[in-house]
């Protein structure tokens, strides 16, 4: 059983609260392996705590399978019922947190990026516990957006349903749910009318394993009736130059 209360003192912890059906989320996690493999055996203690933002994140197994198929080897949490987020005040996904071995909060960010600041902020910790510990260099930026200082595009609102269901061209009939449209017959389609992106990802259950499914062209199409779609995410354009 996983208690931070007992590695204070001896660790610096860093929880970063994540949603394996958040495509964002998904863009920190190399950094998130990376520190772990890189500091874990020097004092760094990671935790992930998986607090779902659609439905079906709050059941068990689809949870486990996600993290098993990211191969993620640090702690994950699941924190169906939101309790430790709303222990934290926690306001979105990605969300970072760097406690130093006293229990202090040292540093914090939402969303994506600052992974050099990060870095930084984890080697002082680890510093502060070993004066002579050697470390190796922070990590090269493994996106151009995400070096420090990159100047992005503004890139489409993500789309949740059924709330946005007019920004979509609807072919054969979705029926809505609480968070979702699914489909009542195989052949059924949800087209994005308009978007700029880098990338753009669909949310899906039922018919299929749920979680995120690329859709480049901001398409979907059921095969089979009972797909659900919870929405669609997109990732930054390119830097500009």
């Amino acid at each position: 059983m996983l208690r931070t209360q007992a590695e204070v003192g001896r660790r610096a912890i860093l929880i970063e609260f994540w949603d394996y059906a958040r495509i964002n989320s998904l863009r920190t996690q190399p950094y998130m392996k990376a520190w772990h493999e890189r500091y874990s055996g020097l004092g760094l203690r990671v935790v992930g705590v998986h607090t779902p933002g659609y439905s079906f994140g709050r059941e068990r197994e689809p949870a486990e399978r996600a993290v098993a198929r990211l191969g993620i080897e640090y702690a994950v949490a699941l924190d169906s019922q939101f309790e430790v987020w709303n222990l934290y005040g926690n306001k979105g996904w990605p969300a970072r947190y760097l406690f130093d071995r006293e229990g202090w909060l040292r540093f914090m960010h939402y969303g994506e990026g600052e992974y050099l600041e990060t870095e930084l902020a984890i080697q002082e910790m680890l510093r502060e516990l070993d004066p002579a510990v050697e470390l190796p260099e922070p990590m090269a930026p493994l996106r151009p957006e995400d070096a420090p200082g990159a100047k992005m595009e503004p890139q489409t609102a993500d789309i949740a349903l059924p709330a946005d269901r007019e920004r979509l061209e609807l072919v054969r009939d979705w029926t809505e749910g609480a968070d979702y449209i699914e489909a009542a017959d195989a052949g059924a389609g949800a087209q994005v009318m308009s978007f700029r992106a880098g990338e753009v990802w669909a949310v899906l259950s039922g018919a299929v394993e749920p979680g995120l499914y690329e859709a480049p062209s901001g398409l979907v199409e059921a095969e089979d009736p009972g797909l659900r779609l919870h929405g669609f995410q997109f990732t930054p354009l390119a830097p500009e130059e």
